[in-house]
């Protein structure tokens, strides 16, 4: 007999949306399909929902790199009224592919192209459940079904039980940031961020995160005014006088801007992905003959800057500390200032800096290695390689390093290196905290961590039977806390373990696939490991409509 095969995605922003596009484009059966948001919204993901995010705060992805759904960003910004896209911040007579747009911008976009694949669905006769202001707040495998404990709106608990689960759920940061007064453990969402008072705030953290702190306090304070020659300045408001932030990290740099390079990526000629495969297949050490490769590609590709820093001589660890030798020993805003300079006129020219592209398409090549590294070669890699491929591949907006440089000139903005042996005490009854650090000694009136999502272990998953049934654990159990790989899973996603059928499970929660997949870059990761669970999830849907399974998805009371 056969049977409609039952889909819960729990999540509803990008990484479920381009799973479900791949999805309808390779299934021909009907299915039955859920999907469960704990929002009131479902189709925007927490990095663009209102709210989280303040309208100031941009993405740090151009349009031309975001993968389209039912359509791509550009047709879908030149199909709206100007009025729409002023409210979001976006210029109607700036619109380009290699332009980048404010968080919340993305966000509408998300939301449509979701409304368009459900109206899709049904055409296709599939059978559409949104739940929002639902809470999925446990997971079981049963032998012919997963089994969802869920929290309506009105705070009764349900079970429901389907054949095939997707945990989409995103990054995990709390919702109320303030853990204690003045003490923030993220950024987000952003309208936590408005009640602090202008005065001392300290900011660990230099990068995107940080960045998008400082803008959320920066607009809260003040304003960033457009200057007829096209700089930016930025005017405290009245009262404001007292507010400064200090933004820290171990080395004290702000995140480069925004290169130009050809898309898609071309191809290499000696660090490619035959290279790491072969090296993972002679069953050896990795971390030193994957760095020889790294090395060699980048002599092949700039000469010039690969003499100048004496590479050939060079081994990993010296080879990561002098990339930032320079950058260290300037001050971070003079090098922010030449640096976009630099940026603005390549981009002007069409101009790719031949050592910066070469280690940006060498990033996905080096992450084929690290499921296969030892504790020793991963730490390593941790410390050491990985550093130089983010600070390669997470540059930023050129409007971005023209805001800091506006707030630096404003007296509002410093940066301090910090070094690897500090101390943060948020334990003060005057509350924010004190940074010890050099030998010396911060306070700050409010205090906000902003060094972005870190991997997380398995005693973190937020379903807790999974973690019973021994279905989830850790990938390397009895690391450090501060050495998590994350959970195990294999190249599809599926948690690794004999105690589930296949294809009824399939994890893409950000935090815990970072120890294996240690460069997820948001949307463009959320198509990649869509393309594959949609596959996964195709093959299961052709299986049970022939009649593969025996099971349907009832909800029972709890």
């Amino acid at each position: 007999m056969t049977m409609t095969p039952s889909i819960a995605f729990v999540g509803a922003g990008p990484t479920t949306i381009y799973t479900l596009h791949a999805l309808l484009n390779s299934v021909a059966q009907p299915f039955s399909l859920t999907i469960f948001e704990e929002q009131s919204t479902a189709g925007r993901g927490t990095p663009y929902r209102p709210g989280w995010n303040d309208p100031a705060m941009l993405s740090n992805i151009a349009s031309i790199e975001i993968p389209p759904l039912e359509q791509t960003l550009i047709d879908w910004l030149h199909a709206q009224p100007p009025s729409r896209l002023v409210a979001l911040g976006v210029d109607p007579d700036a619109i380009g592919e290699r332009t980048f747009y404010p968080r919340l911008a993305l966000g509408d976009f998300f939301y449509d192209q979701f409304q368009a694949l459900l109206e899709r669905a049904r055409a296709q006769g599939i059978a559409v459940d949104v739940r929002t202001r639902c809470r999925v707040v446990d997971a079981a495998s049963e032998p012919d079904a997963m089994r969802l404990t869920v929290r309506s709106r009105g705070g009764e608990l349900a079970d429901m039980r389907f054949h095939h689960v997707v945990l989409a759920t995103g990054h995990q940061w709390p919702e109320d940031p303030q853990v204690r007064p003045g003490y923030f453990l993220s950024p987000w969402p952003a309208t936590a961020l408005a009640g602090i008072p202008p005065g001392k705030v300290g900011i660990r953290g230099t990068s995107l995160s940080a960045i998008d702190a400082a803008v959320a306090l920066s607009v809260t304070h003040g304003e960033f005014v457009e200057m007829a020659d096209g700089g930016l300045e930025y005017a405290s408001a009245p009262g404001s006088e007292a507010f400064h932030m200090t933004m820290m990290s171990r080395k004290g740099l702000l995140p480069e801007a925004d290169f130009f390079a050809p898309l898609p990526y071309e191809p290499l000629s000696i660090c490619t992905p035959e290279a790491m495969e072969a090296l993972i297949a002679a069953d050896g050490l990795l971390l030193e003959p994957a760095f020889d490769l790294f090395r060699q590609e980048l002599i092949a590709a700039d000469p010039d800057y690969a003499a100048a820093i004496g590479i050939a001589k060079l081994d990993l660890e010296d080879f990561c500390e002098r990339y930032f030798a320079d950058r260290a020993e300037t001050d971070p805003f003079d090098w922010a200032e030449t640096n976009l300079a630099e940026a603005r006129h390549n981009y002007e020219i069409e101009y790719t800096v031949p050592w910066r592209y070469a280690i940006l398409r060498m990033h996905e090549v080096l992450a084929l290695i690290v499921p296969y590294l030892d504790a020793e070669e991963y730490r390593r890699f941790s410390k050491f390689f990985k550093p130089v491929f983010v600070d390669d591949y997470a540059t930023v907006p050129h409007e971005s390093i023209k805001r800091m440089l506006a707030l630096h000139r404003a007296r509002k903005l410093d940066v301090m290196a910090i070094g690897d042996d500090y101390r943060v005490d948020s334990h003060r009854p005057e509350g924010g905290a004190v940074l010890e650090a050099m030998g010396e000694r911060h306070a700050f009136e409010a205090f906000i961590e902003a060094t972005g999502q870190r991997p997380l272990a398995a005693k973190a998953f937020p379903f807790p039977s999974l973690l019973q049934q021994g279905i989830v654990r850790d990938a390397q159990p009895g690391a450090q806390p501060n050495a998590s790989r994350g959970i195990a899973i294999d190249d599809q996603f599926h948690p690794v373990s004999d105690d589930i059928p296949a294809d009824q499970l399939f994890c893409l929660s950000l935090p815990f696939l970072l120890g294996r997949h240690p460069f997820i870059q948001g949307i463009t990761s959320s198509h990649e490991m869509g393309l594959v669970v949609a596959e996964q999830l195709a093959a299961a849907i052709a299986r049970d409509a022939g009649g593969g399974g025996n099971t349907n998805d009832t909800e029972i009371a709890a």
